[in-house]
């Protein structure tokens, strides 16, 4: 499977200063990643929310004294897992460092969630405990006796900032704004009691490099979401390709501001910001809400900011505000896209409203997430989703497992210690995405006479919905639960603002059945991005000999006249 002249056009594309291989066992895990940013960047601001800024020393403190409680307030042991379902916010960063020292592993929880998807991610990862965000503890009663979580910590939005604004903010978000439900949940302790603990108990744990850090939970063809195990020298792979290959835009150490409007418990924004840029001794500017763009856009105006991340979406939204034309790009370095394409006339806009043009670049939820990105030394091609990162080959191959000539299209597969152990549980879903190192992505790419690849295709049923994946099988099942509804299949089809919504096709039990009421039934069953954004009805829908609905043929087909 080597190919020399692929690697030769690599290596020849690769910016000038970067190195194209990185030492995945520079640390022993996560824990020295942390501690040794802690060391020397100490007296820099790591984290920014709200106008409150935590150092790297704070940052310290605080997640040690939440890994001495873990260690010695509750029955959590090594190996164990925890949920966290949070925004970005700073206790999030907090929760996530601490359960790391703590040895424990983390399973990241989209506080978007319905109950039913909380309490599936619950009980497949074994999860013990949870960190929770108030706003959401509501959901949590309601599956919490059906699952093995012994341990409930709660915070409020408030809760590291000083007196009295801590309090302030804290009754204007339950009482004024109305955004925590009533639960009650007896045993649950709050998270600033659990910051009570003596950091002179604290045990460092034995990690090691193969042991499991997150369960990071991605979707798939078939069945419901799974976890994909990311050791801690997957993370670290990751972060090291990602700290070289920023190199390319003059990124120095100690000195860098970076948007995080994505989400930390999403893999691009937790490699990309949470880890490589604290090892970069940067700080991180947490936006909670980016839907609320003016909201957004203002926090970024108070600081000099020269990184950004994000999704398509987010920058066609931030474009399209007034107030971004009165942001101050002068220190802007790079900017990074992910999750999902990137469309040319948001990059060209972008290019021109900040001197800059956006680097995409790609990956998956199974490679911890970076395979491929775009040169960040202004060498990017439009359209393209790069070369391969440091350390990373990346071949295209036909059906039969053959490697396709340069310029034919094929399936993307990708080898390097960022690829996951496999499947949490799964060995036969594993079995089928992993062959002697090589991840199967199910994407369909070319690469071009530069070395540089395009995904054409997508091989998989999975559907992208703003850089999140949603599993047919999955809004199917909800669906079908509807007693009128007879058959349904679920596909993506494209869309301006998402790259892709869902639709569904469903051939009805009861003729009374109407649109309104399938989006109303799945409302409360799934979150937002999952929501069948189209619904057609039909008389039949397409099966193979053994009666398989064929998804492919909805997609290929046109459009039915039955409403």
């Amino acid at each position: 499977m080597t190919n020399t002249t692929n690697h030769f056009i690599w290596q020849q594309k690769y910016p000038k200063g970067i190195n194209p291989t990185i030492n995945a066992d520079e640390y022993s895990s996560l824990l020295d990643v942390l501690e040794q940013a802690i060391q020397q960047y100490r007296n820099n601001t790591a984290y920014i929310h709200m106008g409150v800024e935590l150092s790297y020393q704070e940052i310290d403190r605080l997640s040690l004294q939440f890994a001495t409680y873990l260690q010695t307030k509750t029955n959590l042991k090594a190996g164990d897992r925890i949920a966290i379902q949070m925004p970005n916010i700073m206790q999030y960063v907090v929760a996530l460092f601490g359960a790391l020292r703590a040895g424990l592993v983390i399973v990241n929880t989209n506080p978007l969630y319905t109950p039913r998807e909380m309490e599936h991610q619950f009980n497949d990862s074994g999860a013990k405990a949870i960190v929770i965000l108030a706003n959401f503890a509501h959901l949590l009663e309601k599956v919490l006796p059906a699952t093995q979580i012994e341990t409930v910590i709660i915070t409020e939005i408030g809760d590291l900032m000083s007196f009295p604004r801590r309090q302030l903010t804290n009754i204007a978000v339950k009482y004024l704004k109305k955004l925590v439900p009533p639960y009650h949940i007896p045993k649950a302790i709050s998270f600033r009691q659990a910051l009570g603990a003596r950091t002179e108990d604290y045990q460092r744990p034995a990690v090691k490099s193969s042991d499991i850090a997150f369960l990071q939970y991605t979707g798939g063809t078939t069945g419901v979401s799974k976890g994909a195990m990311l050791t801690h020298r997957n993370m670290i792979a990751n972060m090291l390709q990602i700290k070289e290959w920023v190199k390319g835009a003059d990124i120095q150490e100690g000195v860098e501001t970076i948007v995080t409007a994505l989400p930390l418990y999403h893999i691009f924004s937790l490699t990309v910001n949470c880890f490589a840029f604290f090892a970069y001794g940067g700080r991180n500017l947490l936006i909670t809400n980016p839907r609320d763009m003016k909201g957004f856009l203002a926090e970024m105006a108070a600081y000099d900011f020269t990184v950004i991340t994000g999704v398509n979406t987010l920058f066609n939204g931030m474009l399209n505000q007034p107030e971004f034309k009165t942001l101050n790009f002068k220190n802007l370095k790079t900017t990074v896209a992910g999750g999902m394409a990137l469309q040319s006339s948001v990059n060209a806009r972008w290019k021109e409203m900040t001197g800059k043009a956006i680097c995409e670049g790609f990956g998956l939820t199974e490679s911890s997430p970076v395979l491929c990105c775009n040169p960040t030394n202004g060498t990017a091609q439009d359209g393209t989703i790069g070369i391969p990162v440091p350390s990373t080959e990346v071949r295209i191959f036909n059906d039969e497992g053959i490697e396709v000539p340069q310029g034919e299209r094929g399936e993307l597969w990708a080898k390097g210690p960022q690829i996951m152990a496999g499947y949490w549980q799964r060995p036969d879903e594993t079995k089928e995405v992993l062959e002697n190192g090589w991840l199967k992505t199910g994407d369909i790419a070319i690469m071009n006479s530069d070395g540089f690849f395009k995904i054409v295709d997508r091989k998989k049923d999975m559907i992208l919905v703003s850089g999140f994946n949603v599993y047919p099988n999955e809004v199917e099942d909800v669906v079908a639960a509807h007693p009128k509804v007879l058959e349904v299949a679920a596909i993506g089809v494209p869309d301006d603002k998402s790259t892709e919504a869902v639709k569904v096709f469903i051939v009805k039990k009861d003729d009374s059945l109407t649109e309104i009421e399938i989006k109303e039934f799945c409302k409360d069953k799934m979150t937002g991005y999952k929501l069948p954004k189209h619904v057609e009805f039909r008389q039949e829908l397409p099966k193979s000999n053994v009666g398989k609905i064929l998804r492919r043929m909805l997609k290929d087909k046109p459009p039915s006249k039955d409403k």
